[in-house]
């Protein structure tokens, strides 16, 4: 009975836009919600650092991060898993 639930972690999918560092990456989110006032859907955008262990990331590929403890200032994400462009061909 005195088991502590685990939070849920957040996960995010988006785009690599740039590599950033060694074992860095930043990737774009897009998401869609509908706007309170005027009831029409818009699109925001967020950037978020990832970390890459094995930097095999490149520009333009399609990931999927999980939400960790802090790495570093900026990265509270790491890789999770990862789909090249040229694979979805």
């Amino acid at each position: 009975m005195s088991e502590k639930a685990t939070p849920r972690k957040r996960e995010i999918q988006g785009v690599v836009v740039s590599k950033s560092g060694d074992k860095s990456v930043k990737i774009r989110v897009e998401r869609r919600v509908l706007h309170p006032r005027y009831r029409k859907i818009v699109k925001l955008v967020g950037a978020f650092q990832v970390h890459d262990e094995k930097n095999e990331l490149e520009i333009g590929d399609a990931v999927t991060a999980v939400e960790t403890s802090p790495i570093s200032k900026n990265k509270n994400f790491r890789l999770k898993s990862y789909v090249r462009p040229e694979a979805l061909v």
